[in-house]
């Protein structure tokens, strides 16, 4: 019970760091008001400072350095994370605007480029949030307008519009400009910003804080690549499991890559129509002569990946990332997956002919239809008496239910107070797992799931 504490507290060790250096930053501003400032005006400044904080913050978040997966406990939630200081950042920008604008000294430097630069700055990054959204457009758009949206999508003009700024790889290099937008608003508040000239701690801590986002961007896009782990493979076989659902199986070339079941890979694949970047969970054992990935059709290019891959063709695998483990677990656990989310319990279960269960398992895949690998699963099962398989075909026994989750736990000696819980699958499915185990008493500490979406 104490070491799923002590993980847990270091699990929480980024986003206290955020919370402290954010609270940090006001108090220091607090202190050091001039007494000849408007409030108002020095308000806005305060804001836009914690603007530029977060979006450093969030900046250093994506850089993939391994301590910022340790302090988030992995690289899947120090992303969420990014994307969350990211659009507070974005909203402390607004009053900011509105307060700050029209001051004394406003421009008066280097030409008065100061507001432009922060023009290009805001309107950039605003640009990208509605980027970052349109993926998941039907998540914040109201049901009525999401047929009308669906049948528009194929007329004259939109199709065309969709062809240009439509797919994965044109969004993961537009959303790489992001580090230039937050220099330009940088630089805009080194400019215009008056608190500097009454008070020179505040403008050195900007520029310190400035200066280290735009130098983790620097690192990200220019240097990172030197570092990165990369492994040559080929392509040894594709194949569909599912409707929807395909198996792309990797051979190495060179020096395998080395992971542990649960984690996560860069996979660079050539196809037919060139190379394509794509986060994927590793389906395999650590043991096994090659590196299976299951990918489900997502958009264009997962959806063609039968026809644009084939056999021989060339691979890259960058990583492993990711900490989603079931060894951090207690005694008594439940594994849940939703239909592509079988990926990481895929690796660990194919990982214990070798590694052995030292848990009582409960393993619940929920999918429309005959599961995916079923019948590898029941083998499997077949060989641990600790695991216990229950594969749920959601068009004939409905959804599956919290309350069945737990009974089955119970069944085997596990109380809700000592259950540990992995999950992955879609979100809302997860939302809700996650909500309604909390309050059945299984501990925040002991609730895992890996944020697969946020790829």
């Amino acid at each position: 019970m104490q070491v799923n504490r002590i993980r847990f507290v270091a699990r929480e060790a980024g986003p206290v760091a955020i919370g402290v250096l954010v609270v940090a930053l006001g108090v220091l501003w607090a202190l050091l008001k001039p007494a000849s400032t408007d409030t108002g005006s020095y308000i806005g400044q305060f804001l836009g400072a914690e603007s530029v904080l977060l979006l450093t913050i969030a900046l250093i978040l994506i850089s993939t350095l391994p301590w910022v997966e340790q302090w988030f406990d992995g690289i899947d939630r120090a992303a969420i994370w990014h994307r969350r200081v990211a659009i507070l950042g974005l909203v402390l920008l607004a009053p900011h605007i509105l307060t700050a604008h029209g001051q004394e000294g406003v421009g008066e430097h280097e030409g008065g480029i100061g507001g432009p630069l922060g023009a290009i700055g805001v309107i950039g990054l605003l640009a990208l949030v509605v980027w970052a959204i349109l993926p998941r457009w039907q998540s914040v758009v109201p049901g009525p307008l999401r047929v009308l949206i669906r049948e528009s999508k194929d007329l004259p003009g939109v199709r065309e519009v969709r062809r240009i700024f439509g797919g994965y790889e044109r969004w993961r290099l537009l959303h790489r400009t992001t580090g230039l937008f937050v220099a330009a608003g940088f630089l805009h508040g080194v400019l215009d910003g008056t608190p500097w000239r009454a008070e020179p701690v505040l403008r050195w801590s900007y520029l310190v804080i400035g200066a280290i986002g735009v130098a983790f961007y620097v690192y990200r896009e220019v240097l990172a690549r030197f570092f990165l782990s990369l492994h040559d493979y080929q392509v040894a076989e594709v194949r569909s499991v599912a409707q929807g659902l395909t198996e792309v199986v990797l051979r190495p070339l060179g020096r395998p890559v080395d992971f542990l079941p649960g984690q996560f890979a860069l996979v660079y694949l050539e196809a037919k129509d060139g190379w394509h970047r794509h986060p994927f969970t590793i389906a395999s054992s650590p043991h096994e002569d090659v590196v299976r990935v299951t990918v489900k059709a997502l958009g264009d290019y997962t959806s063609r990946l039968a026809e644009l891959v084939e056999p021989g063709m060339p691979a890259v695998i960058g990583g492993p990332h990711g900490r989603f483990s079931h060894l951090k677990g207690t005694a008594n656990q439940v594994w849940i997956a939703g239909g592509v989310g079988v990926a990481p319990f895929l690796s660990w279960l194919r990982a214990l002919d070798t590694a052995g269960l030292q848990a009582q398992v409960d393993f619940f895949y929920s999918s429309d239809g005959e599961a995916p690998f079923a019948d590898e699963i029941r083998e499997i099962a077949g060989r641990h008496p600790g695991l216990r398989a229950h594969l749920i075909d959601t068009g004939v026994e409905g959804r599956l239910a919290t309350a069945r989750v737990l009974e089955a736990a119970a069944a085997a000696g596990g109380e809700a107070r000592s259950l540990s819980v992995f999950m992955c699958g879609p979100q809302g499915m997860l939302r809700t797992f996650q909500t309604e185990l909390r309050k059945a008493g299984v501990p925040a500490r002991r609730i895992h799931r890996e944020y697969f979406d946020w790829r």
